[in-house]
């Protein structure tokens, strides 16, 4: 049986404008960190629309405001798009510091590079180092993406090296295609508002992080299949929403 994904989960609307009468729903502010050329913008609007544009001019960072149900629970849901000028080059630590006041806002984390450009991967983990420079307690959540997995042709970076990375850093990982699976995209931003929102609870105690074990010979059903076991351990009751 499938666990629960996006679709009979995740409702989208715009924020109303403030009203005397209307309850203010519970805040969580994501930030989706990466390279230029690996996604971004794509994936929060394919999130958000459900529709996938290829190509967009480079950004200065744009910030996404939806209220949204995630599993019964209202939620102001903020996504800060960045710039898409950090490389692994000589300048990266100048580059990962102007995020400071980004990194600072936000509460839960998208590390997103392509799997057919390995500098982007190289630039994951300075920007996570940041992120712990910031928010030392290690309670906000990052999962890392591994994206343009429908380009298998020009890949540069194996899933191998991505779960690596991701169990050195104790993140959940996936490698999707934002192009072709907006079910995978959804799930990726499910999994982190809901770990923003243990954050938020004072009565539910946050859970470790996931880790998927690194497997023998990565196959892209197998990791699929991992990480929404990962997600479903985290769902106790299914939705009333449906």
């Amino acid at each position: 049986m499938r666990p629960p994904t996006m679709s009979g989960h995740f409702l989208l609307a715009p924020i109303p404008e403030s009203s005397s009468d209307y309850l203010l729903p519970k805040d969580i502010k994501l930030a989706v960190l990466g390279a230029g050329r690996v996604g971004k913008s794509a994936m929060i609007v394919r999130f958000l629309t459900k529709r996938f544009i290829g190509d967009y001019e480079p950004n200065t960072g744009k910030l996404y405001s939806r209220l949204v149900y995630v599993e019964g629970d209202q939620l102001s849901l903020q996504i800060q798009d960045t710039p898409g000028g950090i490389q692994a080059q000589d300048n990266l630590s100048q580059t990962v510091d102007s995020l400071s006041k980004c990194v600072q806002w936000a509460e839960g984390f998208l590390l997103v590079y392509s799997i057919t450009d390995y500098e982007s991967y190289q630039s994951i983990r300075p920007l996570y180092q940041q992120i712990r420079k910031v928010h030392p307690d290690g309670k906000a959540p990052v999962v890392i993406v591994g994206n343009k997995g429908d380009l298998l042709h020009a890949r540069q970076v194996q899933t191998h090296d991505g779960l690596q990375l991701a169990n050195e850093l104790g993140s959940l990982f996936l490698e999707i295609s934002t192009s072709e699976n907006y079910e995978d995209v959804c799930d990726v931003f499910q999994h982190l508002c809901k770990e923003v929102s243990k954050v938020h609870s004072p009565s539910g105690e946050r859970r470790r992080a996931s880790i998927i074990p690194r497997p023998r010979s990565p196959n892209m059903q197998d990791l699929k299949r991992r990480f929404r076991q990962a997600l479903s351990s985290k769902v106790k009751a299914p939705s009333a929403l449906g």
